[in-house]
């Protein structure tokens, strides 16, 4: 009896240990194990120097380049005169770097725009004085001589000129909510060209160049609001209220797009006489060294056709210096990755099938193709003009690794961070040095400084505390593996497998995946997964899943026929490399083939669908989180780079649309979405569960009230991984989460 009750209590005891270790959701949606990061570092202009805000966020402190020790401190808010700030969101640098503007009481408007109280500190006197005290403001930026700033409240830009006591004036008067928007960009060029400061000051400081964005005829799109909690809102405690803004669908009507300057010293604003398109886009502006040169880029509504103007700011006049062309779409980097030097452009271009750096003229003319090879320059970091040398980032030694290499005047070139992973450097202004962060599936990331050459100085952070905190939990076996498909595409996945895997047992398997075009979810690093670290992946592996994520065609950092292939036929080769995978995965000797799920969220919840909807029925279950539902209920710039317009691609449309093919569904299927999802609308989820229900097909829903595209606040974010936990418990043989 004794022998019976020992063996009872050190099992029970086991058990208790084992429960101690293994990771709990809570841990997961709470960031307890967050990687330390170095955030917010701006280089300075000796080359030897960064700033950084501190942990707290209460100073802007000042580090060596050459020994990455704190030597001063630049702004305190404990310190700073005539106004006190409780923390600081953000820091802008005048170009002397003798003013910082500080920015506080931020407040979002969509995925990149905010307002924000600005405060402008004098750093010779310790002094703080309000950018203007008539209303929250958005993206401000100095003039090059740092005398003056502009910015931009309620649609119109303004103009500050601190040599005056900073008096502000108002530079354009017409906009209006809805309407005309002047100096930033409405939501589809924010969301879809990734940037939210639409103007800039000449280099004599003497202009402002500005894009004007007329939205009037781009229809309207409302959702509803209500009280909630977290945050709640009282105003709508006895009626709902709404929220109505332009949003254009594929195939309507965009805003027209014009560029202007303004004379600051006469006041004379003028129209710049750019050849567009009608209905085509202005994704950038930036004035070059040349005051008279303004850099104007276009793109065409299929943006197929991306041009790059030079136009006098006086005379209106513009010369077209670059055109770059492709037959189904130019890649973002081109426009989003292009400098401009006194006389150079550098320009990121997939031309020869792969993205590349070319070497320009500043009036055009092609010098040279820097990088050449069946690889991708993922990040253009910039030249030295003192050597000739570039540097940038690039996937060469493999599609799931990211190095930094430099490459000097004779093109010969060096790998600065040889280490196998993920690599992101930030260099010193006249690239001397450099902060490096590298991390791989297994690695949290090690932020180190290094000389130009690549020889480390010194480790800023090693997540050292991380990494042991995580060794004490039972997390699972992280690896990539890669596979061919039936048609001989080879395909890249990572797996993550319970801490007890044990060969001889058969385990139930979830699939996370993205597979928008351009994207990339398997790659040897620290960001892998749908948290950093794969931790929740590791939280479903405890409890008693194997996870897996496979990138399919579309996806990438692969080239671009790899990536292009889906094109005007979105949804289709996504979903069959999805089946693909899972039927991979199903012949491995440890996986039941027989209980297998997939889940994404946006694309990823699209792709779920169309996967579950594929014809093979190998998924048991199925999430689709915050999913577009049909490609017609989707913005322009994004639908339209891919699959032209609804009238000019009807068969496309209707292939790529879960919609359409609700009757072909397999599995369990829960639908998850926010109410207040200003990108992927709410509309998306309820047209297509009406679908389900005419169609015959049972399922779950789940709503979330007031959320936006990434449902959080308060307990959301922790109720949906759990709805989603239990909804693949319930369906794949596992007991239920508590």
């Amino acid at each position: 009896m004794k022998r019976h009750w020992f063996i009872a209590l050190f099992s029970m005891a086991i058990m208790v240990a084992n429960a101690q270790n293994t990771l709990t959701l809570g841990e997961v949606t709470e960031n307890t194990f967050r990687a330390e990061q170095v955030h917010g570092v701006n280089p300075l202009n000796d080359g030897l120097h960064y700033a950084q805000i501190s942990a707290d966020g209460k100073q802007i402190v000042k580090y060596s380049f050459k020994t990455g020790e704190e030597v001063g401190v630049l702004f305190d808010v404990t310190t700073a005169r005539n106004h006190k700030l409780k923390r600081i969101d953000g820091y802008i640098m005048s170009p002397k770097e003798t003013h910082i503007l500080i920015q506080t009481d931020t407040k979002p408007i969509y995925r990149r725009s905010f307002t924000a109280n600005y405060y402008i500190y004098t750093v010779k006197n310790n002094t703080l004085a309000p950018l203007s005290e008539d209303g929250p403001q958005q993206v401000p930026l100095f003039s090059p001589d740092g005398n003056q700033i502009a910015f931009v409240r309620e649609n119109n830009l303004y103009l500050v000129k601190m040599l005056f006591e900073n008096s502000e004036s108002q530079v354009t008067t017409d906009g209006k909510f809805n309407e005309i928007i002047n100096g930033i960009p409405d939501w589809v060029n924010e969301e879809e060209f990734g940037y939210n400061r639409a103007f800039d000051f000449s280099a004599d400081s003497k202009m402002l160049a500005y894009i004007r964005f007329d939205e009037s005829k781009v229809p309207h799109f409302s959702f509803p609001l209500y009280k909630g909690l977290v945050p709640e809102q009282h105003e709508y405690a006895d009626y709902p209220g709404a929220y109505s803004y332009k949003y254009p669908l594929a195939g309507v009507d965009n805003s027209t797009v014009s560029v202007h300057t303004f004379d600051i010293k006469s006041r004379v604003t003028r129209k710049m006489d750019l050849p567009l398109d009608a209905d085509g886009y202005i994704p950038r502006i930036k004035f070059t060294d040349n005051p008279d040169a303004l850099a104007i880029m276009t793109l065409n509504r299929h943006q197929s056709k991306f041009d790059v103007y030079m136009a006098n700011p006086r005379s209106t006049v513009c010369k077209l210096v670059i055109r770059e062309e492709a037959p189904q779409y130019v890649k973002e980097a081109a426009y989003a990755q292009i400098k401009f030097y006194p006389q150079h452009i550098a320009l990121l271009s997939e031309r020869d099938g792969y993205n590349h750096l070319y070497w320009y003229t500043i009036n055009g003319n092609l010098i040279k193709q820097v990088t050449s090879g069946e690889y991708e320059v993922t990040n253009f970091i910039g030249w030295d003009n003192k050597t000739n040398s570039f540097y940038l980032e690039s996937n060469e030694a493999s599609p799931l690794e990211r190095n930094v290499y430099r490459i000097d005047a004779k093109g010969n070139k060096v790998c600065l961070t040889p280490q196998k992973g993920t690599n992101h450097a930030i260099f010193s202004k006249n690239m001397s040095y450099f902060i490096n962060t590298y991390s791989d599936l297994n690695t949290p990331p090690v932020v180190s400084l290094h000389s130009g050459n690549g020889k480390m100085i010194k480790t800023l952070v090693d997540n050292e505390a991380l990494k042991d905190k995580l060794a004490k939990k039972a997390l699972g076996k992280r690896e990539l593996f890669s596979f061919l498909t039936p048609d001989g595409t080879s395909l890249n996945g990572w797996m993550v497998k319970p801490a007890d895997f044990d060969e001889q047992r058969k385990y139930p398997v979830i699939m996370y995946q993205y597979s928008g075009p351009g994207s990339q979810e398997v790659f040897n690093g620290w960001g892998a997964g749908f948290y950093d670290g794969t931790l929740f992946e590791h939280y479903l592996a405890g409890q008693g899943f194997i996870v897996a994520c496979v990138d399919g065609r579309g996806t990438g950092g692969r080239g671009a026929a790899f990536e292009k292939t889906t094109y005007l036929n979105l949804g289709v080769k996504e979903a069959k490399d999805q089946v693909e995978a899972a039927i991979y995965l199903g012949s491995l000797p440890y996986v039941d083939k027989a209980n297998i799920g997939i889940w994404g969220w946006s694309y990823g919840g699209f792709n779920t669908l169309m996967a579950m909807s594929e014809g093979r029925p190998v998924f048991k279950a199925g999430v689709a989180v915050a999913a577009p539902t049909t490609w017609r209920y989707y913005d322009t710039v994004y639908t339209e780079r891919f699959m032209r317009t609804p009238k000019e691609n009807a068969d496309g449309y209707e292939r790529g649309s879960a919609i359409g093919c609700v009757d072909k569904l397999s599995g369990a299927l829960l639908l998850i979405h926010g109410t207040a999802d200003d990108n992927v609308h709410f509309r998306n989820m309820m047209e297509y569960s009406e679908a389900l229900v005419q169609a015959g097909k049972q399922f779950d829903m789940q709503v979330y009230a007031n959320r936006n595209h990434g449902i959080f606040g308060g307990n959301t974010r922790h109720h949906l991984l759990t709805r989603l936990c239990n909804h693949f418990k319930e369906h794949l043989g596992v007991a239920s989460a508590r």
